[in-house]
């Protein structure tokens, strides 16, 4: 089922606990990876010297990804610890803030930060655009009652930082990976010749069995996940018309979402048609098409 952080005292550390905490490092490891050595920081400075820097927004953004500045400082050179930085986050991950904002400083050695800035921005910038989206979402559907939800639609080795950061944009998960929520999408259900016979394999093959999400594309698939008293329908691309019937026929306690092509344009819409009702409505744009929030890193001070 839908998921936030566990620990609001500390959502970075509740988030990327366990397999998400690998693939956060080695989706850092790879980006050091790609980039190579430094041969320019190398030739310009010395092991010795060191610099102050200072990062800031430079759009109205939300802010996701502060977190890493430490653990990408020490990924960039992990063999020089004589070279480590210190480093004050002046925001916190989830503030919006305004074009101009200082959002951390770093003090430490020269080659450190100047290997790590592109990696620590190319983070930064891309996290903090999910969570800017997702909030001017969230906001559409202030009021409505339904939850925001993202999807799958990621991108490949980022997907638990970027949903990290709809979380830090006010949404919440829908599944992270294809063991916690089994959804039979149109082609498991048309291979399987009925819903009802996808649904009776996975019980038969699961117990206890995980929670189950039916994708139906029209009322009579409605009906049939309903009487196979599925855990969660989806309304897979239906008219707002089409949603409003179809809630009539959902009992209250299996829960239901909206997905397929929702944008600004047409969320208001879709949210009016669930509002007997609805409880979430997924957007995979969120993921798939954020901007790029953009942030700079700027010295301030070589010693």
């Amino acid at each position: 089922m839908p998921t936030e952080s566990s620990d609001p005292a500390d959502p970075f550390e509740s988030f990327f606990d366990g397999p998400a905490r690998r693939y956060l490092f080695d989706a850092i490891a790879l980006a050091f990876r790609e980039d190579g050595p430094d041969l320019t920081s190398s030739a310009v400075f010395s092991p010795e010297e060191t610099l102050d820097a200072e990062i800031i927004a430079k759009a109205d953004l939300v802010v996701a990804g502060l977190p890493l500045l430490p653990i990408i400082l020490q990924e960039a050179l992990p063999e020089m610890e004589s070279t480590a930085c210190t480093w004050e986050c002046h925001a916190r991950d989830g503030d919006k803030v305004c074009a101009g904002t200082l959002l951390a400083t770093i003090h430490g050695g020269a080659r450190r930060i100047l290997k790590a800035e592109r990696v620590i921005l190319n983070f930064l910038c891309h996290l903090s655009g999910i969570a800017t989206l997702t909030a001017e979402y969230v906001d559409m559907l202030a009021g409505t009652g339904i939850t925001l939800l993202d999807t799958r639609k990621t991108l490949p080795g980022l997907r638990y930082p970027e949903k990290y950061a709809v979380l830090m944009g006010g949404a919440k998960n829908h599944r992270k990976n294809l063991a916690e929520v089994l959804m039979l999408k149109d082609n498991h259900n048309d291979m399987a010749g009925s819903i009802t016979r996808a649904v009776a394999k996975l019980r038969e093959a699961y117990s206890p069995c995980p929670p189950i999400e039916v994708e139906c594309r029209n009322e009579a698939e409605v009906r049939e996940a309903v009487a196979c008293d599925v855990d969660w329908i989806m309304f897979d691309n239906m008219t707002p018309a089409q949603i409003t019937q179809a809630l009539t026929l959902v009992p209250r306690h299996i829960a239901t979402e909206v997905s397929g092509g929702v944008t600004r344009d047409n969320i208001g819409d879709l949210a009016a048609a669930g509002r007997a009702g609805l409880t979430y409505i997924s957007v995979g744009r969120l993921t798939h098409s954020a901007p790029y929030a953009d942030c700079s890193m700027r010295i301030v001070k070589r010693t």
